[in-house]
């Protein structure tokens, strides 16, 4: 068996015109994982309202974090597998879940080069139907269709990895380094609560009680809220912060459904109000810089924060393609070529 891997991040428009912006929302939104109500609803939802009123917005906001050499999730993440590639014995291939480069395209890359051992690798630490999963299930599809003699093994979620802490631990300190903080807020993707839910194996454990999470459960394999939690501790642990100095909230909700709680746009909000003067945050479901952490985070949740007498914000950078990252990527990925150790 010839083996290679496919890196998969979340994706981009192909430009900010606000055409492709629509043709990308289109695409994303209706991905049944990502709004999981019954085609006709969801089409009425996305189709008949969203991409009626969305695009534009959302064509500036990329216009204000859009590089010169385009998506700065792309760049990052063909960085990333640049990096990746000089370090490992096996091909790296890229693909994004929406828009290009497709897992399709991906797929065939590694196909061309005789690859018939396929290791896929969600870029996301924690586990998500809208994430994770929806790669998972695409990716199965396509090579029942187009590339049946091929086998796939695929990444778990990393998210308590003592690689992975480390590593975004020490990105932590070397960026807050010098800077005085009074907290440090641990901002994760939102997801709607019934996601959890419907992803609870053990169709009982979750409730999202706020004991659950703590609680230990086959259905943490699973949970999405459960892994942010257990980051935000691991790390917490890691860097020795004090109780009260840091907490997590849930960014990018959509529609009216509850989602998980407490929202990052109100946490900051709340916390400047309560007299916090230095903020500093983090976006650990990323691992490239994008939309969410560069425009949501570093620029309206600043004005947010400034607006309620807030003074100094700090952003963390994501992982991005930082060496101890690649490090740590590239070694996984030998290991598994190797068949010595599984992720």
């Amino acid at each position: 068996m010839s083996k290679g891997v496919l890196l998969v991040n979340l994706g981009s428009p192909d430009s900010t015109d606000p055409k492709d912006v629509k043709k990308y929302l289109d695409e994303f939104l209706m991905d049944e994982r990502v709004i999981d109500v019954p085609y006709w609803a969801r089409t009425l939802l996305v189709r008949g309202i969203i991409l009626n009123t969305r695009p534009k917005k959302s064509a500036e906001a990329y216009e204000r974090i859009w590089w010169e050499e385009g998506s700065p999730l792309i760049v990052l993440s063909e960085r990333l597998q640049a990096k990746v590639s000089e370090l490992t014995s096996v091909p790296i291939a890229l693909a994004m879940r929406y828009g290009k480069p497709s897992i399709k395209s991906g797929l065939q890359e590694l196909h061309e080069k005789g690859v018939d051992e396929v290791l896929i690798f969600p870029l996301y630490p924690q586990f998500a139907m809208a994430t994770t999963e929806t790669i998972l299930v695409l990716a199965e599809e396509l090579r029942k269709k187009h590339y049946p003699q091929m086998q796939f093994t695929s990444v778990p979620a990393f998210y308590n990895h003592a690689d992975y802490i480390r590593v975004l631990g020490t990105s932590i300190s070397e960026s807050l380094k010098g800077v005085e903080f009074d907290h440090l807020l641990f901002s994760y993707h939102g997801v709607p609560k019934r996601h959890i839910r419907k992803s609870d194996i053990t169709k009982s454990h979750c409730k999202i009680d706020g004991s659950c999470c703590q609680t230990p459960s086959a259905a943490h394999q699973f949970c999405y809220r459960h892994q942010c939690y257990e980051t935000t501790r691991l790390v917490a642990e890691y860097l020795g912060l004090e109780k009260g100095k840091y907490s997590v909230s849930f960014q990018s909700r959509l529609g009216f459904d509850p989602w998980l709680q407490p929202y990052t746009d109100r946490t900051i909000e709340r916390k400047g109000l309560e007299g916090v003067k230095n903020l500093a945050i983090v976006t650990p479901a990323f691992v490239s810089d994008c939309l969410e952490t560069l425009e949501e985070i570093a620029m309206e949740g600043k004005e947010i924060f400034e607006e309620v007498g807030g003074e100094k914000f700090t952003v963390v950078p994501c992982l991005n393609d930082r060496d101890d990252w690649v490090r740590v990527l590239s070694r996984w990925i030998d290991e598994w070529a190797k068949q010595e150790v599984t992720v």
